[in-house]
């Protein structure tokens, strides 16, 4: 049977999260709110972003001005925002003032849809705290979700194991590509329910003149960039591709 793509995957949160985003980091401040105004005009419904690429305003601008273009179609519920507190941002205390501040930055849409840790780097009582205020954030009705982003096998266990566990990682936001598969690792989230978003799915673009690719894409009549966004597809994975031109976006 053809394999058909789903357009949702349902999170353990409950909520329900579009199957291909839109990646943010390195777009430049002046352009960020267009291009996220285009790129859900053209039907993304995924926005992935990060206080450490400095554009969550943008983000959030690019968001109102598509929902205010027409508010009887164009409805908040059908954008899925994401954004990640850095590591300078870790611990309780830091953490539940960079949320707010990650709120601020886009108080027009109301709410943040997924709330991600960046990095686990800063060691267990960091990572612990910062899911600690993570988990007030949604208590709060600030947050409808919350996970990880590159976090190792035993990152993600510390956190399962953790007495204080109330919300479950909804999802674990790493780098995958098929030249970086990484599957024990995607073995091991999807066993725990836990789903993965795969940022550079395009390889960083260093790929996309790839022999092999390039001669799978003539035999379909499609792009490079879209047999490396199937594959991630295919393997039940969220790919975020990052554009900064509004007429790659389609």
């Amino acid at each position: 049977m053809p394999f058909t793509v789903k357009k949702y995957l349902k999170l353990t949160s409950g909520s329900s999260i579009p199957t291909v985003g839109l990646g943010t980091w390195d777009i430049p401040t002046t352009v960020t709110a267009s291009i996220v105004k285009n790129a859900l005009d053209r039907g993304y419904r995924l926005i992935d972003c990060a206080t450490l690429y400095g554009n969550e305003k943008e983000c959030g601008e690019g968001i109102s001005q598509w929902l205010a273009q027409d508010p009887e179609n164009n409805k908040r519920e059908d954008v899925f925002y994401i954004t990640k507190l850095w590591n300078s941002e870790n611990g309780y205390d830091n953490a539940t003032r960079a949320i707010k501040n990650c709120l601020a930055k886009v108080k027009s849409i109301g709410y943040i849809d997924l709330l991600l840790i960046h990095s686990p780097l800063e060691g267990s009582q960091m990572r612990l705290g910062t899911y600690k205020a993570m988990q007030e954030a949604v208590d709060n009705g600030i947050v409808k979700s919350i996970g990880i982003s590159n976090y190792g096998k035993h990152h993600i266990e510390e956190l399962l194991n953790w007495s204080e566990l109330k919300y479950k990682p909804v999802v674990n936001e790493i780098e995958i590509s098929p030249w970086l598969m990484r599957q024990d690792l995607c073995d091991f989230c999807h066993s725990k329910d836990i789903e993965i978003i795969a940022y550079a799915p395009l390889a960083h673009s260093k790929r996309i003149r790839d022999p092999i690719v390039n001669k799978i894409a003539d035999a379909k009549g499609i792009t490079a960039a879209q047999v490396l966004l199937r594959w991630s597809l295919q393997k039940g994975y969220i790919p975020i591709p990052k554009t900064k031109t509004i007429a790659r976006l389609a």
